[in-house]
């Protein structure tokens, strides 16, 4: 063994939410109890994202030990990378070591047969087998880990997955200028053209902008801008539209704060393809994303129809067998949609009436979808809204940006401070994951919405409750 070197032993937590967690621990060893072949084996029937997962790990223990065919068990097969995995990682790998020998239970008590008990119970006899080395528990089970603590066993979470090392340093898609921006760039350029206002800057070694991020220079003569286009040290900046005044709204909807006017712009912009839209209870994600989506539909029709879909906290489960179209059983998950639509479809004049054919006029232009038949579609010149993307792991993420097609606008809404999702944190959220992988991306826009607008009354108690 060489020296730091460690052997980790991985729940099953671990690899149903990622497969490839075996090839993730470079040069160190990894063992799997046979508790934990157990219930992988459970686990793997159905069609929900942990069973293919399951199925997975199956697939890759069997082609590695295929791999080492000759090798004694006992001995541990080389942790070779599958065709098809691409991990950044080291060249040297470690070994695969499964448990060969049957436990002996020191009382016969049913608490021992407990599938925690009898993973701690492996790695009790595994540190006693190799002393030298040190042994790690690595769980999601915030409960197996205290628990391994208590035995004096080593426990960490499975962190691999993380897009950030901590949520605070997340992108939030807007900055503030330095008060002296403008004597900072004296040599800018600037023009006009189809009514707008255009500033080409030098880069100061500060500035470290990304395209379509939204900047502010607060004062009296507010200016709100965002980055159009970065090439090298040099940037071209554009003034948004005002979505504020009465007279400039969007489906009758105005933005009451600076992030929900940069929200607008990033919204009714056509060379965006991907918006992400992060905020606490209130802030009007969604009531701007169908406001948006209703003017390029309906008096833009820039895209066919609006999409709707959310991450139910039974995302990918069976939506029953009880008598009913997929709109019918996916619209008691959708009270954020019709509550909004209410606030949209109010006419002046006409009452109830007026109403009630607004309400079908708009229905036909919105469309509501199970993420569980997701796979293998194609959205084609479509507007495409997912509400409660905080719930999403960051393979499901990709799995439905990747159903976009020519023309088509992807939205998504959520709040990280609201997982539902088992194993999911902030730091790994597929939402998390999505903002800071597309940053870069010079068709993308990203905006934290900050300040709550749905009522005096929710504001007050989402600060003091």
């Amino acid at each position: 063994m060489t020296r730091g070197k460690r052997i980790y032993v991985l729940d099953t937590n671990v690899l149903m939410h990622d497969p490839t967690a075996l090839f993730r621990f470079e040069e160190h060893d990894v063992f799997i109890p046979m508790t934990v072949l157990e219930e992988l084996d459970a686990a793997k029937k159905g069609t929900s994202e942990t069973s293919r997962n399951a199925r997975q790990v199956s697939r890759f223990l069997n082609e590695l030990i295929v791999a080492g065919n000759g090798n004694h068990i006992e001995d541990g097969v080389e942790l070779r990378m599958p065709q098809g995995i691409q991990l950044n990682r080291k060249q040297k790998a470690g070994r695969l070591y499964f448990q060969t020998t049957a436990l002996v239970a020191a009382d016969k008590s049913q608490r021992r047969t407990l599938p925690d008990n009898l993973i701690l119970a492996s790695i009790v006899a595994l540190r006693q087998q190799r002393p030298k080395v040190p042994v790690v528990l690595v769980s999601k089970d915030i409960n197996l880990r205290i628990k391994a603590t208590i035995h004096g066993i080593t426990a960490e979470d499975y962190e691999n997955d993380r897009a950030l090392d901590d949520f605070s340093l997340l992108y939030t898609g807007v900055a503030e200028l330095p008060a002296d921006f403008w004597n900072r760039h004296g040599e800018l350029r600037s023009w006009s053209e189809r009514g707008r206002t255009y500033y080409e800057v030098k880069r100061r070694k500060d500035e470290d902008w990304h395209p379509n991020q939204s900047l502010y220079l607060p004062g009296e003569d507010e200016v709100e801008m965002r980055v159009l286009r970065l090439d090298g040290n040099k940037a071209v900046l554009q003034i948004v539209d005002d979505y504020r005044s009465g007279s400039h709204t969007v489906w009758g909807i105005s933005a009451r704060n600076r992030e929900q006017n940069f929200a607008l712009n990033a919204l009714m912009d056509p060379e965006i393809d991907f918006v992400t839209l992060l905020g606490t209870a209130g802030t009007g994600k969604t009531l701007l994303a169908l406001a948006a989506g209703l003017a390029q539909v309906m008096d833009q029709q820039r895209y066919r129809e609006i999409i709707m879909t959310r991450a139910t906290v039974s995302v990918g489960e069976d939506i029953g067998f009880l008598p009913g179209t997929e709109e019918e059983k996916m619209t008691p998950w959708m009270g954020a949609l019709t509550d909004n639509l209410e606030v949209l479809t109010n006419p002046q004049e006409g009452g109830a009436w007026g109403r009630a054919a607004t309400n079908d006029l708009l229905a036909s232009r919105i469309k509501i979808r199970s993420m569980n038949f997701m796979r293998g579609r194609t959205f084609l010149s479509r507007y495409v809204i997912i509400d409660e993307a905080q719930n999403l792991t960051p393979k499901q993420m990709k799995t439905l940006i990747t159903r976009a097609g020519p023309g088509s606008k992807m939205i998504c809404l959520g709040n990280v401070e609201q997982i539902d999702t088992p194993y999911l944190t902030e730091t790994t959220s597929g939402l998390t994951y999505a903002v800071d992988r597309f940053k870069i991306w010079e068709h993308s826009a990203h905006i934290t919405l900050r300040r709550g607008e749905r009522s005096r009354l929710a504001d007050y108690a989402s600060e003091v409750l």
